[in-house]
């Protein structure tokens, strides 16, 4: 049996919102994307750093020695292996982004893959810069 016109009109249907969160799932282009945004935040603050470690070596022996010993503590470390990472996540996305500029890469599957490459260069290349640093120091 069909229904006439009126009913069909009157029949109200449930949609899903769109994109809803729960079904949605962001694509690796999409997150590195936003990353290389947040971590070129981050290296602005980190750079504050950097500057004031230049500014403490100087001023004097014991500003040096002070800013030494926080960056030395667990927390610097810490903080200056995340500025690390950043500085090498950002630097291997704007290599990306300069390769999609040309043109090439940009097929979904190979642009993809290249912000998986991102990801795992700049984990890759962070560690091997803090290996070799303490490997130099000798500690």
């Amino acid at each position: 049996m069909s229904k006439s016109p009126a009913t069909r009109a009157n029949i109200r249907r449930e949609r899903p919102l769109s994109p809803h969160l729960s079904v949605y799932r962001p694509p690796i282009t999409m997150t590195m994307s936003i990353i290389h945004r947040i971590t070129g935040g981050a290296l602005y603050f980190g750079t504050l750093l950097v500057a004031a470690w230049l500014t403490a070596a100087a001023s004097s022996q014991g500003a040096f020695d002070w800013i030494n010993w926080a960056f030395g503590t667990w927390l610097g470390r810490l903080i200056l292996f995340g500025y690390t990472w950043a500085l090498m996540h950002h630097m291997l996305g704007g290599v990306r982004h300069l390769v999609w500029d040309t043109g090439a890469g940009l097929e979904k599957h190979t642009a993809s893959r290249i912000a998986w490459a991102t990801l795992a260069g700049s984990i890759l290349l962070t560690l091997l810069i803090w290996i070799v640093g303490y490997m130099a120091r000798g500690a």
